[in-house]
This record gives C-alpha cells, sequence and structure tokens, in this order.
C-alpha cells in the first residue's frame, strides 16, 4: 500500500522509479541518529534520461525547475529504499541545490524552488525545509541540476 506521500505524488503526476545505484565511490543514502542524509541527486527520469545543460544558456527557468523536481522524486527514491517506508520521514532539515549554470545567471533560487515546492506538496508541512541555491560551472555528466537533502526520521 503507497504511503501517504506517495499518493501525493501520484495527485500531482509523479511515481517513484527504482532507486540508481550510486555514479561514484560514494553511497545513495546515510542514516545517522534520527537523520537521514541522501547524497545528490541528478534530474534522470524514470526512463534514466538525464536533463542536461546550463541555465542561462540551454534552459529556461521552467526547464531548470522541472529538472529540480526531478531530483527531488529521486531524494525520495533513495529514501524509501533506505527506510522502507516514507512515512518514517519526520521533516526535512535541508536541501542543497546546485545549479549548472552561466555566470550572468543569478535566478538559482527560482529553480531550486522546483525541488522546494514539490516536497513541500508531497509532505505537507514536515516538507518545509532550510536550503541553499548555488550556481556552479559546472556537474556531473551535464546535468543542470543537483539537489542532496538532509531528513529527520523516526525510529525503524
Amino acid at each position: 500500500m503507497p504511503s501517504t506521500i506517495e499518493a501525493r505524488l501520484k495527485d500531482l503526476g509523479y511515481t517513484l522509479p527504482a532507486a540508481p545505484p550510486p555514479a561514484g565511490n560514494y553511497v545513495p543514502c546515510m542514516i545517522s541518529g534520527q537523520l537521514l542524509f541522501v547524497s545528490g541527486q541528478l534530474p534522470k527520469d524514470a526512463d534514466g534520461h538525464l536533463m542536461t545543460g546550463r541555465l542561462g544558456a540551454d534552459l529556461t527557468v521552467e526547464d531548470g525547475q522541472k529538472a529540480a523536481a526531478l531530483c527531488t522524486i529521486n531524494i525520495l527514491t533513495q529514501a524509501k529504499e533506505a527506510l522502507g517506508d516514507l512515512t518514517r520521514i519526520a521533516g526535512v532539515m535541508r536541501l542543497n541545490g546546485f545549479v549548472n549554470a552561466t555566470p550572468d545567471f543569478t535566478a538559482h533560487p527560482k529553480i531550486i524552488d522546483g525541488a522546494s515546492d514539490l516536497m513541500a506538496s508531497a509532505l505537507g508541512d514536515i516538507g518545509r525545509h532550510t536550503r541553499i541555491a548555488v550556481g556552479v560551472a559546472s556537474l556531473p555528466f551535464a546535468a543542470a541540476v543537483e539537489v542532496d537533502a538532509v531528513f529527520a526520521i523516526t525510529p525503524a
């Protein structure tokens, strides 16, 4: 039976794909006490297509927001894999958003709003969080956006 979070995601037009393996020598998630740390996730869709490009050159703000939302779906996929059930999420403590952007692009917060808005829509009040939104010169595999997360969780 899907969790309430997964039901909200479905209502928003999203389903959680299979958790992708790490792209390097790291683990996708780590639990420490009542915190779940999710490694940076890229904007890959369920078919494995990676959204690439640079904001301010190849991509619009709307494209960037869609990329950030895909990152959020992959964060929640990794969280479900680590926790077994998304209902163990007690709160979103932090999102860190990295935007592949040209030097003159300054709308980084608008891009990461794509992640923040989806997290709040899917999780309700516990989805509100602290965050950073920064522009970078490049990201792995030329990804448009990368987002990581820290969740407060309930004991198993």
